[in-house]
């Protein structure tokens, strides 16, 4: 394991707390040793009161940083002297334990400490560290892990047998630490858990934080479990859209909610998936407690949703029945899908979510593999599983937590999305909560919003197979289509019909109308399949009711366009997909205008721009904005029960009207 410590980096960092930023963010920089917001570090620091008087504090990582990117405002301000009063408590439940760490902070502002706060605390070292390093989970996760990790460590490490996070783990670790530490003493061994180390100093501490994993390392490629053999994997070209969203809809129906899935496809998931162990390793439980909430208890093993669920009804019925708690089950809904075909498929309420299952899940794999060559993968009981998952905790996050963002678990497609309306409208979508793939032939769209909800895709929508392949790359990020927005589209210059080409009426209504007939025909099956109904809403125009002089081949195209969305709203119906048309005038902050044609434009009527933009009824002026919030809305639920609409968003047109 590299060691990243960096003496000119090291110098921007002054005073203990500042090298505790330093040193967290190095260890979150691995990923094998702190994945998504886990571990824990920690300092103990004198300070003067408000009162004068001096005090012990201890600086812990508040709940809600991650160790990568943590400042010193993530790091939770608790008094030292009552961490460890609370630790001589011989109960608490762990509700009352985090009262007592919030109501004991220096900082009101400051996060919620870690639940480890009063384990830190105990540890009589200034500087404290703990990950999750997967090597050493892999030693632990063994049908000798106890043994094992005697033998790699000797009498170095205290060892602590599996307790689940909390109070009782806190005054645990205490006594057994008073019981096992020497001088010799350099870290302490969570079974099934992970490792800490401490010292003096941040960068002692992190140091030994790397030996001691290189250490679990090393132990691993002398007995031959750190290599993993790949078998190869055989991809195919076979779309698999439909399978996909058909699974993302039994998920999101027994999640209760929408859900995104993720699939991923690389050689070393493949291999998993395709081992003949499969069924007996991946059936054991996570690597370690900390992931449970995240992957739920197992993965699920090919795409049978019904049962899974039953088997989770089950497994709960067996354990909560040992409990007088009031537990609310959780949904049964899995969160990670092994599949042959499919690959590694990670669910989530968002794509944040499940990036984050996949991330995990893919650490697990190696774990578990390489605790199987050193002997064979011991995961922990039912019981200690369950307990993690319906941790008291866990389950007053889930009485308090507040509603979802409207498109919460939602994907929307949005075409010409690299300006004007179609760029309004991917924001919009992206504020309500949906996860949104972006179409434009502009090659501005691939990194036009750096988010993970965000899939911008170069794409000539007249070429069908790059529509295809765009689709196909839209499931297998985000697992289906929900909303369509088809906003792509050209306007040309002025000509009247004596004078247009058969050529030019061709380009405008192949991008116009074609292409718009090509993307719901391969949308249709996937909005079909939308836990929550699919929805497009099409950008029609003025000129569909109200035509003008100059403008054949684009009014036809958009009256053509118009005439589509009303028979796909008799058609699909009835698969609970509904179709409204928005027809915008005068949108003068698009790619089509700037201010030398606005002004040409204004003078051709004699009007200053401004009372060009604002020539309606209301005397108002129509932006990009406008018309996207129109767009989102109209995949919400105030139009649920609407469809075959047209509404004019123009300012009022005397024509339109």
């Amino acid at each position: 394991m590299k060691n990243l410590w960096n003496d000119n980096e090291a110098k921007k960092y002054n005073g203990d707390l500042e090298l505790r930023v330093y040193t967290s963010r190095l260890l979150g920089r691995d990923t094998t040793l702190v994945l998504h917001g886990g571990g824990n570090t920690s300092v103990k620091i004198r300070e003067k009161n408000i009162l004068g008087k001096e005090e012990d504090i201890l600086y812990v990582k508040g709940s809600g940083w991650d160790l990568e990117t943590i400042e010193a405002a993530g790091f939770a301000p608790v008094r030292l002297k009552h961490l460890i009063e609370l630790s001589k408590l011989p109960t608490l439940s762990d509700t009352q334990m985090v009262n007592e760490l919030r109501t004991h902070m220096t900082l009101a502002s400051a996060p919620t400490p870690s639940v480890e706060a009063i384990l830190h605390a105990t540890l009589p070292f200034k500087f404290v560290d703990h990950t999750h390093a997967d090597s050493v989970v892999a030693v632990t996760n063994n049908s000798k892990g106890l043994e094992r990790i005697k033998e790699i460590y000797g009498d170095t490490m205290v060892i602590i047998p599996y307790v689940m996070p909390g109070f009782d783990l806190a005054r645990l670790c205490a006594e057994q630490f008073e019981a096992q530490a020497h001088d010799g003493t350099v870290g302490m061994i969570l079974m099934n858990h992970g490792i800490f180390s401490f010292a003096e100093t941040a960068k002692q501490s992190y140091d030994r934080m790397i030996e001691l994993v290189s250490k679990a390392e090393y132990y691993l490629k002398k007995n031959a479990a750190w290599d993993i053999s790949l078998t190869q994997n055989n991809k195919t070209n076979t779309d698999k859209r439909l399978d996909i969203c058909a699974l993302r809809n039994s998920v999101s129906a027994a999640a209760g909610c929408p859900m995104i899935v993720n699939t991923l496809r690389n050689d070393s998931s493949m291999s998993y998936i395709n081992s003949p162990q499969l069924s007996v390793m991946s059936q054991q439980g996570p690597a370690t407690p900390d992931h449970v909430i995240r992957t739920k208890r197992l993965p699920l093993l090919g795409r049978d949703v019904d049962a899974y669920s039953a088997a989770y009804q089950d497994y709960f019925k067996s354990i909560s029945a040992q409990y007088n708690d009031d537990i609310t089950i959780l949904d049964q809904a899995p969160r990670v899908v092994l599949d042959k075909e499919l690959g590694l498929c990670a669910l989530g309420k968002s794509i944040k979510d499940a990036l984050i299952v996949s991330d995990i899940y893919q650490h697990t794999i190696e774990i578990i593999q390489r605790a199987e060559q050193l002997g064979g993968y011991q995961a922990l009981p039912a019981k200690d599983i369950f307990e993690v998952e319906y941790w008291e905790l866990e389950q007053a996050k889930l009485k308090k937590s507040g509603s979802s963002p409207a498109f919460s678990g939602e994907i929307a497609l949005v075409t010409g999305a690299a300006s004007g309306i179609g760029q309004a409208c991917v924001k919009s979508l992206l504020k309500r909560g949906a996860a949104v793939v972006g179409l434009d032939i502009n090659k501005s769209i691939t990194d036009m919003i750096e988010s993970p909800a965000f899939l911008g895709l170069c794409c000539d929508v007249t070429n069908e197979q790059q529509l295809i392949d765009c689709l196909e790359a839209a499931v297998s990020k985000f697992g289906g289509i929900d909303m369509l927005i088809l906003n792509a589209g050209t306007f040309p210059p002025g000509c009247r019909i004596e004078s247009l080409s058969n050529k030019e009426w061709r380009r405008v209504m192949n991008i116009n109308l074609d292409s718009n007939l090509s993307l719901m025909r391969e949308c249709f099956p996937l909005l079909k399949l939308a836990p929550s109904g699919g929805r497009v809403v099409m950008i029609g125009s003025k000129n569909v009711p109200a035509p003008g002089p100059g403008a054949a081949a684009y009014s036809s195209s958009k009256a053509a366009l118009n005439q589509l969305a009303r028979v796909a709203a008799l058609e699909w119906g009835s698969d609970n997909i509904r179709i409204n048309t928005l027809h915008p005038d005068a949108v003068f902050d698009t790619g089509l205008w700037n201010e030398e044609v606005l002004q040409a434009r204004a003078q051709h009527y004699g009007m200053s721009v401004h009372d060009y933009k604002t020539k309606n009824i209301l005397k108002t002026e129509v932006s990009s904005d406008d018309v996207a919030e129109l767009a989102a809305e109209m995949c919400g639920d105030l139009f649920s029960k609407t469809t075959g609409a047209q509404l004019p968003i123009d300012g009022g047109n005397d024509r339109v009207i």
